[in-house]
């Protein structure tokens, strides 16, 4: 008996001690959880969950039920919520070099992506260090694949089919590519993007092809013109004071979740977007791929882009393309 009753009293105490140690960690998503970054999110709380043996309790809130795209930053950083996703480019305008990412035609190549995102790159570092001058620390990447166009009754081929065309970007420097390309840019939330579409507010949609899938973009908008102009990435952020005041455990046990679900996602980006290209076929859409002029006409209209972000972005902007192993005029 005298036995039980200590086993039980040990037994209250845990639960006691578990119920004060636990944190909620509330993470805000723009996509429904259906799509990639919502699967990949669920995984990550799944993680999270099991290692740190319940001590943090997950909550995700997707489909922008508490924050667009665009507040993420401001809600992270201030500490009104504990983590959320974010496109790189929405912290452009604290830290211009993030749009590095968005640079036309710059990430051509698999390699030239998994390079800079890598744990311990220069690009990586440099983007990372900017973000946290803001009161959020990424935790995580989370691989969006290549932007592509979005048009009705025909494709977007050239530059020339651009031109006095309104086109939903989701970022400045993407802006500035259809700028130069003689469009009129339009900046939308990607929550907001089929309404978008669907009122005839923009001519033209700028998105990943996932989202095409997740937010069934085909029931307004019939064509998709694989461009790949820019390689896009989304960043998992939490509260610099909320995570440092974390136990040095945890934090390593949510790192080690983080790493988990970064790889995962990353190694399987080409097949998400294969099953996306399907998935918008079968929906109705045509799916346009560009001869090499057509990709050379794009390419042509950059210049102006590539200046205006090592404007804006100063000595870190050089840096970064140093890096990456281009140079300014390339």
């Amino acid at each position: 008996m005298f036995h039980k009753a200590i086993l039980a009293a040990a037994s209250l105490s845990l639960l006691g001690t578990t119920a004060i140690a636990q944190e909620k960690m509330r993470i805000s998503l723009q996509l429904p959880l259906t799509s990639h970054l919502g699967e990949n999110l669920t995984l990550f709380e799944k993680e999270v969950e099991e290692r740190t043996g319940g001590a943090i309790d997950v909550e995700i809130y997707d489909s922008a039920t508490l924050y667009k795209d665009k507040e993420v930053p401001a809600a992270v950083g201030s500490g009104a919520i504990e983590a959320g996703v974010a496109s790189l480019t929405r912290y452009v305008g604290d830290a211009p070099v993030v749009d590095v990412f968005y640079m036309p035609f710059l990430f051509n190549t698999e390699e030239k992506v998994r390079a800079a995102v890598a744990e311990g790159s220069p690009v990586r570092e440099i983007l990372e260090a900017e973000i946290a001058k803001t009161g959020g620390e990424v935790l995580y990447w989370q691989a969006y694949g290549g932007a592509i166009l979005l048009s009705q009754d025909g494709p977007i081929r050239t530059p020339e089919d651009m031109k006095g065309k309104k086109a939903r970007v989701f970022g400045k420097t993407l802006g500035d590519f259809v700028t130069a390309a003689g469009g009129a840019p339009t900046l939308i939330s990607g929550s907001e993007q089929y309404l978008a579409y669907q009122r005839g507010t923009v001519d033209v949609g700028m998105t990943g092809v996932s989202g095409v899938k997740s937010r069934k973009l085909w029931e307004v908008m019939d064509t998709i013109t694989k461009t790949n102009h820019a390689n896009i990435e989304f960043v998992v952020v939490v509260n610099s004071d909320w995570w440092s005041g974390l136990d040095p455990e945890v934090q390593g046990h949510i790192r080690d979740a983080a790493n988990f679900a970064q790889d995962d996602v990353r190694d399987r980006m080409s097949q998400i977007e294969a099953d996306a290209y399907a998935a918008a076929v079968e929906n109705g859409m045509t799916v346009v791929e560009l001869s090499d002029a057509e990709l050379a006409a794009w390419k042509e209209v950059a210049q102006p882009v590539i200046d205006g972000y090592l404007e804006a972005a100063g000595e870190a902007g050089q840096k970064v393309l140093d890096a990456i192993g281009t140079d300014s005029g390339s």
